[in-house]
């Protein structure tokens, strides 16, 4: 269960009768404990309360009481041997009238009325797993209204279908858009009296809903409609006290779809919650769940923490308008510089959502200038920030409407916290027309139509602040001189789920200037035209992205054209997790990346809790000279061949299941001996048994007598020549060999081509003759054992995570990436008896625990101390060849081998076929 689903069941428990035998179970229910859970529960199976209440173990103790004895109880619980023994982490009392817990870890308590303890839900999200629960707690009214709304929503839609269509689904958004204005406006005193639409609506309509309906639309059309043409328009009286808030939200028909008795319920509902705690920078990417049907199904899922969000604008620029406040003062003068520098800054995100950027941003820029005006002694003073200031591009219909309104709630809030609510709401209303989110695909719009840097050419005109065109309303403003900052968080999409539509988005963005683009994120399109943007106009910018695009082979195709440019990474936030609300929903690893055409003298790298100051960041996001690794066909170091293991394409006729193996084996005995094990990633890490059929070219003859191998090998024949792949067919004339086959008698080191991100080391083994690694593996014939140690140092795995990228989050391992490029130092014939000593105590550990798997040994919670104590030994002698000395951290890793990287490379020539790439700052 998410956030959202959770809110919504507490608050069905606390409407029901209470029940006080009943209460614990449906509480744990509501935070998705599974029906078996409570059974057991009920049955005392796993309850293990020592005072008559429900306790499960590890989560939380609960006891009903009697009427008045609340407190009592908690305390009782408290003291509870059975509660510190089962290591509850919450505990909670209630008698149906009041209600009160605790978190025993952190001491906070919640007290309230029995009724009001959905209010509080974010305090025990740790029962379902959910770990963001600050974040929820404050942000828990924007949870609840999302629910409550979402509710409305669906409900309105069951007897309304017509209003979900394609047709009129832009309608329906509308509605949702005006109704959350007007829940904010009788609460703000906007509307004068709070709780004012609400309550009309509720006097207004009859209770079986048959007019509920023409009531809202009244009000809407009142709002619609200045003062002195009212009598013309006959809005009736009780409607009359409704200000006029604007044609730009209430204009264009004033339609509303009919109300059931449920969905009326709902709306008073939803308007009977306190819209004053409404969060414009959050609320916007949640409520847009509401109204996408593909979305609803994650209904919570979408947050993005205020946090997060300025760890790409506080580096971009915020930090340098707060260093520039820092500097002037009580300096009159400095001070009014700034704050018209302030008013002719534009930022602008090109896949801005429900506007969190453009909101934080918003509301950053008029806390500084709030203090300005503070130390000039004009507090009272009005803004002189322009809500037009702040562009977007929005691809869907909804989310744009939502982050313009949370703009204008936004600029309302703000008003009030500065200058006070009489002002703020004497110049408030009406809304301007002015329109500055555009609905349309940014990777096919020009930017310059959007965001133009200065001047007022953007001239197209739109009737209608929620109907947008895909070209911008005017905007009569001039901004001679001001900046202009790019910032957001792009769609998150590889290049094997990309839709047809991104996939064209790509190839107009990326075809004119790459042949190889195919495999790069659609966020790559995103960096490359702000890049564009920013040669061209003297911008900055900064999005969150994949870390794909600053790994691997991706960095070799996009960087060069960034560079190309003239732009530079002037900031950077090295992998961190990007997370949300749902308990089953995996965080994405992102980096944020902020370029410029005009670089400061020092650069600023953010990681682990960290910002260090340095000269240069490279497109790995490692302090150090702005190189690209390419592939190489023979090692850059001293050290073994490594290459692809045995490659089958045999239609499974070569590579028999241990059931059909043993098949082989009982019709023919003599099969035995051309039957070998088979591993590739998964076997090397996981153990078990694959097989395959090898035949050395000296056996054919004796095959060729064994009736069941010869009928597998004329498959493998008839498979390879129907294929559509040329090597397969040229393969036929021999279909008792792998299509690749390097596979020799001597023992061999084995890679698996993909392992988990959570393992400290890369996996490895070793193999023998009777052992066939596939292709899925990378493998060293007849290698000297010194060469493990390298592999299975701390220093390769770092090296392999930056330079050869990932599959989902796990490591990829590539030979020619990987291997080839990975650089050491030259070794002296003690360093290589030393290296292989480590390897040996290495083996040694592992067997020591036989039949113990990789995976089993290398989990990095339960990784046996010998083990471990093994490849401390082995990095420490590695990188005491590199250095003298232990690495600090996997960050001085990475620095020491880029630079000798970059010089081993300098003094070699490139590899064949391939020319070495640098930035335009290298």
């Amino acid at each position: 269960m998410n956030a959202v689903e959770i809110e919504q069941a507490i608050t069905d428990l606390a409407e029901q009768p209470f029940d006080r035998a009943e209460f614990p179970y449906a509480f744990l229910e509501a935070f998705g404990n599974k029906a078996t859970t409570i059974k057991r529960l009920r049955a005392g199976a796993s309850n293990k309360s020592d005072l008559g209440g429900v306790l499960q173990t590890s989560n939380i103790h609960i006891l009903t009481c009697d009427v008045g004895r609340v407190t009592q109880t908690l305390a009782a619980l408290k003291a509870s041997p059975a509660t510190a023994k089962a290591k509850a982490k919450f505990i909670l009392a209630t008698d149906g009238a009041d209600f009160e817990a605790e978190d025993l870890a952190s001491g906070e308590t919640v007290a309230c009325a029995f009724k009001d303890f959905p209010d509080h839900f974010g305090f025990f999200l740790p029962l379902a797993g959910i770990s963001t629960v600050r974040q929820i707690s404050e942000n828990a009214f924007d949870i609840r209204a999302t629910s409550r709304l979402n509710r409305l929503y669906v409900e309105l839609l069951k007897d309304n279908p017509e209003w979900g269509t394609a047709e009129r689904r832009h309608d329906m958004n509308k509605l949702m858009a005006r109704l959350i204005f007007c829940f904010f406006a009788e609460d703000t005193d906007i509307f004068i009296g709070k709780g004012r639409f609400t309550e009309t609506v509720a006097q207004m309509s009859a209770k079986d809903s048959s007019n509920t309906h023409e009531v809202i639309a009244t009000l809407f059309r009142a709002m619609n409609t200045k003062r002195e043409d009212r009598a013309a328009a006959k809005i009736p009286r009780w409607a009359e006290d409704f200000p006029y808030v604007n044609g730009a939200l209430f204009s264009g028909g004033d339609e509303v779809p009919r109300f059931s008795k449920i969905a009326r319920s709902y709306l008073l509902h939803v308007g009977g919650l306190d819209w004053t705690k409404i969060n414009p920078d959050i609320f916007g990417s949640m409520i847009q769940a509401v109204a996408e049907d593909e979305e609803r199904g994650e209904l919570g899922m979408h947050y993005t923490s205020v946090p997060n969000i300025l760890k790409v604008l506080n580096p971009l620029f915020l930090d340098d308008l707060r260093a520039k406040l820092e500097e002037a003062g009580d300096n009159a003068r400095v001070l009014l510089n700034l704050r018209k520098r302030i008013a002719k800054i534009r930022v602008f995100d090109p896949a801005c959502g429900s506007g969190n950027f453009l909101v934080i941003a918003y509301k950053e820029m008029r806390a500084i200038e709030a203090e300005i005006n503070r130390r000039r002694g004009e507090p009272d003073r009005a803004s002189e920030i322009p809500l037009t200031n702040f562009r977007g591009i929005e691809l869907r219909d909804f989310p744009a409407e939502i982050a313009r309104l949370a703009l204008v709630i936004a600029e309302y809030q703000c008003d009030v916290l500065y200058r006070g609510q009489k002002l703020a709401l004497a110049e408030f209303l009406p809304l301007r027309n002015e329109n500055w989110i555009t609905c349309g695909n940014a990777l096919r719009l020009d930017w310059l139509s959007v965001c133009p840097p200065t001047g007022t050419d953007v001239k197209v005109l739109a009737d209608d602040l929620f109907e947008t065109p895909l070209d911008q309303a005017e905007i009569d403003f001039e901004n001679e001189g001001g900046e202009t900052y790019i910032c957001g968080n792009p769609p998150y999409q590889g290049s094997v789920g990309q839709t047809a539509q991104q996939k064209e988005d790509m190839a107009r963005v990326l075809a004119p200037l790459l042949k190889t683009y195919k495999d790069l994120d659609y966020v790559a399109a995103f960096v490359l035209k702000a890049a564009q943007f920013n040669n061209f106009t003297g911008a900055a910018s900064a999005f969150v992205t994949t870390n794909s695009i600053t790994q691997g082979e991706q960095v070799a195709m996009l960087w060069p054209l960034v560079f190309k440019e003239c732009n530079t990474i002037n900031f950077a936030h090295t992998s961190f997790l990007w997370s949300n609300l749902a308990s089953n929903k995996a965080a994405v690893t992102c980096v944020i990346l902020g370029l410029t055409t005009n670089p400061g003298s020092e650069r600023k790298l953010f990681g682990e809790g960290t910002v260090r100051s340095c000269a240069n960041i490279s497109p790995y996001l490692v302090a150090a000279d702005t190189v690209i690794v390419t592939k190489r066909s023979s090692a850059l170091s001293a050290i073994g061949h490594m290459q692809s293991g045995n490659k089958p394409t045999d239609g499974g006729h070569l590579t028999p299941s241990t059931e059909e193996k043993d098949q082989i084996i009982a019709a023919s005995p003599d099969a035995r001996r051309f039957l070998k094990r088979y591993v590739g990633s998964r076997e090397l890490i996981n153990g078990g048994a694959r097989w395959c059929i090898w035949i050395e070219d000296d056996d054919l003859e004796e095959v060729n007598r064994i009736d069941i191998l010869r009928d597998r090998l004329e498959k493998v024949r008839e498979m390879r020549l129907s294929s559509n792949g040329a090597q397969a067919n040229e393969n036929a004339a021999t279909p008792h060999r792998f299509v690749f086959a390097p596979h020799s008698r001597h023992a061999a080191i084995a890679v698996p081509n993909v392992s988990s991100e959570r393992r400290l080391f890369l996996p490895c083994e070793i193999t023998g003759y009777d052992t066939v690694v596939s292709n899925l593996a990378s493998v060293i014939y007849d290698a000297p054992l010194w060469n493990l140690a390298l592999i299975a140092s701390r220093l390769h795995l770092v090296w392999i995570a930056t330079v050869c990228g990932r599959l989902k989050t796990d490591i990829r391992y590539s030979n020619t990436l990987g291997w080839n490029t990975f650089p050491v130092p030259t070794l002296t014939d003690k360093n290589k008896v030393d290296l292989t000593r480590c390897a040996e105590d290495i083996l040694l550990a592992r067997e020591h625990h036989f039949p113990a798997t990789i995976a089993d040994l290398y989990d990095p919670e339960n990784m046996p101390a010998d083990l471990r104590a093994a490849h401390d030994r082995n990095d420490e002698v590695l990188e005491r060849i590199y250095i003298g000395r232990r690495f600090k951290n996997d960050t001085e890793r990475l620095e020491k081998l880029f630079d000798l990287y970059t010089k081993m490379t300098a003094s070699a020539a490139p590899a064949k076929g391939k020319k070495r790439k640098a930035g335009a700052n290298a």
